[in-house]
């Protein structure tokens, strides 16, 4: 028999072989190699190059330079990061002619059919080294068009492109210059200064000096009289100290530390003071009020400041949240809160930095911790029933913690969603959800962990997938889910088996927090649906996919998609009322399932990535789930 590794190094082999001993080192070697580890923070430009939809970044220098002459070129800058040497597929529409340097060397470069239809795409692969790849793309201005779509071939799945100037170093986005009249252009090096490259870059992070002359708040929010802004910053000092406070301010002010009143005037002024300040980090806050006079402020605590977040891509200390009305201020302190979105006036909603349209903007750089996808479902599910066998506090707390971040952190992501291109970091396929796969293994997960611990924030996401699923999934006319028009289009006219696992098992639970019998009625008339289109009679097997264009399946029973199959349908019939008018024909599917499985064991207990195909390779997944639907089958008492 293939296997994935020698036996003798295996877990079994290195312990004393007990369930209990097997589990706990798999556990505990999951969640000490993905520790949690803190949120980046990171400053983004809304006037760059966006990520859109797709998640691929969109580069119209049209829309940009309205202006440019034909036959002038705009130089893009980025750095990308590869885990190791290896290929990366990329696709690329071009709206004219596009020449590609990576690590620089010219990697691509257009030509007449590419660069004549934008709606053309183009694939392309590109060896990457291990960590930062420089990436510059030239566009030329013709009559035809000026510019270019590039990102990741799996937008799902995306690569993100960070800005590489020392100064940016680390935002989200691209450098990119000025229309300029050759096609030869020193390439910049990673961690260059933008002022030694001889380029002027955008998108541009200064202040004209008219602006600058109206305050930081006006120029943030424009003339707002009335209103009221909030600037946040720290200081921290070593020892107890006396520092001296000093500034000016257009309109009324109000200022903070630490939540106690140091200064305060109603109209614009200057002020200067001794603060005495205690060993360790001080929050400063300034509330500053518009007037006819002016809208704005200038503080120096009389110690560096510093920002109230590990902020990278810029060199900015203060943050600003508002417009708010001073009558109906919001609670300061709530609003330290990054997951919380504000409520203001003008409807930013979140925090911004003294620079032109800047927000501050979440990401989650942990490999694994806090990300939602279908294989962490998987992951976390039985992560927790193994610290529950195991009565391990440790492991049970890990997944906890995990599904609350993923619960705390969705409002912003659907700030983010809206804010900036549809192309959200932070949980990009809960946010734009167009597939069974972004929603339904992560939320079953999710209402499993909510039953044993109390996680804040579940209902307005388990609501959400409830109304994809029922509401929005594609289907055929019998009710039975299809991939009809998905993101990534190999996937379209296509019905697949792993899709009873993405909905079943969330149904099923769903139905169970709401009592709402729709759910599981649309939960078991899946597999009649599926039984149709992807049932292999003669095997008692199903088929992995149903091409809806040729009206046929496949033929080809992938092991892990019969897996879900069957442990799907025991998840069904663990919950299906005994009076549900379908549960004797799910009942008797399960055991003809059952009966074709395990004519196809080997005769090491396994079964095969192609079932049917027993020189392909050993699998593990389908195997577990296979001998889980099994058990639940002895215990539950389904067979005959």
């Amino acid at each position: 028999m293939k296997t994935y590794f020698d036996e003798k190094s295996s877990v079994a082999n290195c312990t004393d072989g007990s369930v209990e001993a097997v589990l706990s080192a798999v556990a505990n070697r999951f969640t000490k190699e993905n520790p949690r580890g803190p949120l980046t923070f990171r400053a983004y430009s809304r006037r760059g190059i966006m990520r859109v939809a797709d998640f691929r970044y969109e580069a119209d220098f049209n829309t940009f330079f309205p202006d440019a002459k034909d036959e002038e070129y705009v130089f893009a800058w980025a750095k990308t990061w590869s885990a190791s040497d290896e290929d990366h597929l990329f696709d690329l529409n071009c709206y004219g002619p596009v020449l590609m340097m990576v690590n620089g060397e010219e990697a691509w470069r257009s030509n007449v059919l590419t660069e004549r239809d934008p709606e053309t795409l183009s694939r392309v692969t590109f060896s990457l080294k291990k960590g930062w790849n420089n990436f510059v793309i030239r566009a030329k201005k013709t009559r035809g068009g000026f510019g270019w779509k590039f990102g990741p071939w799996i937008g799902k799945h995306p690569q993100v492109f960070m800005m590489p100037s020392a100064e940016r170093d680390n935002q989200e986005g691209w450098l990119f210059s000025n229309p300029l009249p050759s096609a030869q252009f020193a390439l910049p090096e990673m961690g260059e200064a933008e002022k030694d490259s001889g380029v002027e870059w955008n998108p541009a992070v200064g202040w004209t000096e008219d602006e600058l002359a109206r305050g930081n708040c006006a120029r943030i929010y424009g003339e707002c009289e009335g209103k009221t802004v909030l600037g946040w910053t720290t200081v921290e000092v070593d020892a107890a100290s006396k520092t001296e406070w000093s500034g000016s301010f257009k309109g009324g002010v109000r200022v903070l530390c630490d939540g106690q009143d140091v200064f305060s005037a109603g109209s614009s002024g200057e002020f200067s003071g001794l603060l005495e300040l205690s060993p360790g980090k001080h929050d400063v806050m300034v509330l500053s009020t518009g007037s006819a006079d002016g809208w704005g402020f200038e503080l120096s605590p009389g110690v560096k400041t510093q920002p109230p977040c590990d902020l990278q891509g810029s060199g900015d200390t203060w943050l600003f949240a508002g417009p708010f009305d001073p009558e109906n201020l919001p609670d300061v302190d709530g609003l330290k809160d990054f997951y919380v979105i504000h409520e203001t006036l003008d409807g930013s909603g979140y925090w911004r930095l003294d620079a032109p349209d800047t927000y501050l903007r979440l990401y989650n750089d942990n490999p694994l911790f806090g990300y939602w996808n279908y294989p962490l479902g998987v992951a976390l599910y039985g992560l927790f029933h193994a610290g529950q066998l195991l009565e391990s506090d440790e492991i049970k707390d890990y997944v906890c913690r995990h599904v609350q971040f993923s619960c705390s952190a969705y409002p912003y992501s659907k700030w983010d969603y809206e804010m900036f291109g549809h192309a959200p970091h932070l949980h990009n396929l809960l946010s734009s959800i167009d597939s069974l796969d972004d929603c339904g293994s992560f939320g079953s997960m999710v209402l499993e962990v909510a039953k044993h611990c109390d996680i804040t924030g579940v209902e307005p996401i388990t609501e959400l997938i409830g109304d994809f699923i029922s509401n929005r999934q594609d289907r055929f006319d019998d009710g039975a889910f299809m991939r009809l028009d998905l993101m990534h289009s190999f996937h379209n006219n296509t019905m697949w088996a792993d899709d009873l696992y993405m909905s079943v098992p969330f149904l099923c639970r769903y139905y169970q927090v709401t009592g709402d019998r729709t759910y599981i009625d649309d939960a078991a008339n899946q597999f009649f649906g599926f039984k149709k289109r992807l049932y292999m009679p003669d095997k008692k097997i199903m088929s992995h996919v149903y091409d809806v264009n040729r009206m046929m399946a496949t033929g080809v029973p992938w092991g892990r998609g019969n897996g879900w199959t069957l442990f799907s349908l025991s998840e069904l019939l663990a919950v299906l009322p005994d009076d549900h008018e379908k549960r004797d024909e799910l009942i008797a599917f399960f055991r003809e399932l059952c009966e074709g499985f395990l004519v196809l064991q080997d005769g090491d207990g396994m079964w095969h990535q192609v079932l049917t195909h027993p020189e392909s390779y050993a699998e593990t997944s389908c195997t577990s789930m296979c001998i889980y639907g099994f058990s639940r089958g002895v215990r539950f008492g389904w067979f005959e």
